[in-house]
């Protein structure tokens, strides 16, 4: 029995994939049937192996023995010795079209950057260092990826970057490095959008700390009733606060606050907290026992 324009389409793409030519003999279209299902199994399958993006999914996520890194790579045609980074970003709505379509036109394939989805939300961008280019050259980068997706996509974007790596086998470590990132960005600075590896502050070793130690340091601050959650007005003010270093005319002007409303809501900090964040050792007390709380309330919903 002959071959049917199916069958020797999938033979076709059989050898395109995988290299390998088959002969196929069948003497029912029963046969025919069962031997196309199995080679488009077996290209899909092929393809799934020696697919990039599943290579490079798989090296961060799941771990490639060291050994078959750069035998699989030169499969891949991918250069294993080129400096990189690591870009993880993480987006409010899923992946879409459009969003995968605004970061091809960021990075074009000749720019030798891999695209790898990681989960519905989230994509990881492996992009080669061009030469000189520097963390604050990364931190720019990757403001200008949160931007393009909001203007363009429409969608709000977290995004966190990794160090430089020199050779395709830091992957792994550099993907450990910039997800601890985003997940601490995220819990301890939601107000941001980028998250440099190197740049968590307190917040990577309070991300560390088991969570009878961070209830321990709480009781010892505030007793055995940590005060409630402030409101977002309240929040907004404290956080302000900080970030001008303390400075109530500043701070004031920026909240649009006449200064002595501002004084009276520090005030009403103190009396819930027993801490005057007017002051230094105070401000820096508050500003970690908050980190914790909403630390210990993130494990607690998780």
């Amino acid at each position: 029995m002959g071959h049917t324009p199916e069958l020797d389409k999938a033979l076709s793409e059989l050898k395109k994939v995988t290299g390998i030519v088959l002969d196929v003999y069948v003497d029912s279209p029963e046969e025919q049937e069962f031997a196309l299902a199995q080679i488009h199994s077996l290209s899909l399958a092929y393809k799934e192996k020696y697919n990039k993006s599943h290579f490079l999914q798989s090296l961060m996520t799941e771990g490639i023995p060291a050994y078959d890194i750069l035998k699989r790579a030169s499969n891949l045609h991918i250069d294993a010795e080129v400096p990189r980074v690591l870009f993880l970003a993480e987006t409010k709505n899923i992946l879409d079209d459009t969003i995968i379509q605004v970061l091809k036109n960021l990075f074009p394939s000749q720019s030798k950057t891999y695209l790898v989805s990681m989960s519905e939300k989230s994509i990881a961008i492996l992009r080669p260092l061009k030469v000189c280019e520097t963390d604050e050259d990364m931190d720019h980068l990757s403001h200008t990826i949160v931007d393009t997706l909001n203007m363009e996509a429409l969608t709000h974007v977290q995004i966190a970057y990794s160090g430089n790596m020199d050779t395709l086998s830091e992957l792994p470590g550099a993907f450990r490095e910039t997800s601890l990132a985003l997940q601490v960005g995220k819990l301890f600075y939601s107000g941001q959008t980028v998250f440099p590896y190197n740049q968590l502050g307190v917040g990577r070793l309070i991300y560390r700390l088991p969570s009878g130690i961070c209830e321990s340091f709480l009781k010892e601050i505030f007793g055995n009733g940590a005060p409630e959650p402030f409101d977002a007005e309240t929040t907004a003010a404290i956080n302000k606060f900080f970030q001008n270093n303390l400075n109530i005319a500043e701070t004031s002007r920026q909240l649009h606050m006449h200064r002595n409303t501002l004084i009276y809501r520090l005030e009403q900090i103190e009396k819930k907290t027993g801490l005057d964040i007017r002051k230094f050792e105070d401000a820096m007390t508050l500003k970690i026992a908050i980190m914790v709380m909403n630390y210990l309330q993130t494990e607690r919903n998780s």
